[in-house]
């Protein structure tokens, strides 16, 4: 820290600075932790200012250097280090955010009028703690809880039957955790993000909840769907579970009828890719007074769209490299009404065709990828199954997987390489 001598307004100023290498620059800088005042003012309180305030930036310094002084510890030469009762500290700022969110308030209150002889909040305490610090399964966070400074007089069987009973209550703690995030850290709604995941189970038989359908791993097992919604920073606000064999785009719908009823969100302008481009989920949009915007492929479209897709005339450049053109075009999509039963109604929508050269090449790469699997797939078939064919199978015709086992069935029609397939995506 240094006495610093300025001027402001024509006189003489004096503040403390304290210099610090910029993170980012790596140049040297200062930063004025103290205004003392001006030069003549500060004459009428001591008779020297400047050198009384270097003795005080020196006792400063001294005091900082202090707090700064190494500590040694002495050892004996072959003595041991016990580390049996080693305790993590680092989650504190865990603790404090779990306090701040008044989680154990809530954990405390809903358990009350239960007969449990455990506590709710020292197990979810644990539970959230390790699944950040050390993720792992439930036997494996209750074997390492004494690494915590918490409360622990709890069983394994206290740990599951507590988790039977969060899910019980698991909408009213994302509420919960959804207000005081707006209280405590200003979230906002005006920005949200939805996706769509799944998790497999390594089980024989389904179930009502855990089914087949579209692993994101590409694995036969059975799975369950997950759709979340997560604020403008990416932090959660939302979730519910779905049998694994419903679509992605079955999954909005209740979703958005929840946020909308219990998290405070009014109008809404949702922004998907093509696989919510369903008339279900814009009939939902458009009787809710919501705007939408979701892509749609050119390639599954009807023969008019792709005509004008490539028609060349309209577009207007956007830089070196892109280009774009619109237009209203009326779509029919299908209702059902109050009696149960469907009909079609025409509704203009504007379609926004975008052109980008750095997409177009970078699809050109990733789909030379999958054609050099595809070539291999065709002479070799047997290095390959349902789950690592993917990417290259749509370039291959005649080709049939076994529905048990996953692999390529070689005992039919002979596979080839689909030609036309390629000349369409190249277009």
């Amino acid at each position: 820290m240094n006495l610093k001598i300025g001027i402001a307004n024509g006189k003489k100023y004096l503040s403390i600075s304290q210099g610090y290498r910029d993170p980012i620059t790596k140049k040297s800088k200062a930063k004025t932790i103290k205004s003392l005042g001006y030069l003549e003012e500060l004459e009428k309180q001591y008779p020297d200012p400047i050198a009384h305030f270097k003795q005080v930036v020196a006792e400063m310094n001294e005091q900082v250097a202090g707090q700064k002084a190494l500590c040694k510890i002495n050892i004996e030469q072959g003595s041991k280090i016990s580390t049996d009762n080693r305790k993590n500290i680092g989650y504190a700022p865990l603790s404090l955010i779990y306090h701040k969110l008044e989680l154990h308030t809530l954990f405390n209150n809903r358990s009350r009028n239960t007969n449990a002889e455990y506590s709710v909040n020292d197990i979810m305490k644990t539970e959230i703690f390790s699944r950040i610090l050390f993720p792992g399964s439930k036997k494996s966070t209750y074997e390492n809880r004494g690494l915590f400074f918490e409360k622990n007089r709890y069983s394994l069987v206290d740990v599951y039957r507590c988790l039977t009973f969060i899910n019980t209550i698991k909408d009213d703690v994302q509420l919960h955790i959804h207000e005081r995030m707006n209280q405590k850290f200003g979230r906002t709604n005006e920005l949200m993000y939805y996706d769509v995941t799944n998790y497999y189970f390594e089980i024989d038989e389904q179930d009502e909840l855990r089914k087949k359908g579209v692993s994101k791993e590409h694995r036969p097992d059975p799975i369950i769907q997950m759709g979340l919604f997560m604020d403008a920073k990416g932090i959660p606000v939302t979730y519910r579970l779905f049998p694994g064999n419903t679509n992605d785009c079955e999954t909005l719908i209740p979703l958005m009828k929840n946020i909308k009823q219990n998290y405070g969100i009014t109008k809404t302008i949702v922004v998907a890719d093509k696989g919510m481009n369903t008339h279900g989920n814009i009939v939902f949009n458009i009787l809710k007074g919501d705007g939408y915007v979701y892509s749609q492929t050119v390639r599954g479209g009807h023969k008019e769209l792709k005509d004008y897709v490539l028609d060349s005339k309209e577009y207007r450049e956007i830089g070196e490299k892109s280009k774009i053109k619109s237009r209203v075009y009326p779509r029919e999509i299908i209702v059902t009404d109050i009696n149960g039963k469907k009909k079609k109604v025409r509704i203009d929508e504007k379609q926004i065709i975008l052109y980008s050269k750095k997409y177009a090449e970078k699809a050109k790469v990733d789909r030379e990828t999958a054609i050099l699997k595809a070539r291999d797939l065709v002479n070799d078939p047997a290095k390959y199954n349902k789950a690592t064919s993917y990417g290259a199978a749509k370039y291959v015709s005649n080709l049939e997987f076994d529905p048990k086992t996953g692999e390529v069935v070689t005992t039919k029609s002979k596979l080839f390489f689909n030609e036309e397939k390629l000349r369409e995506e190249e277009k």
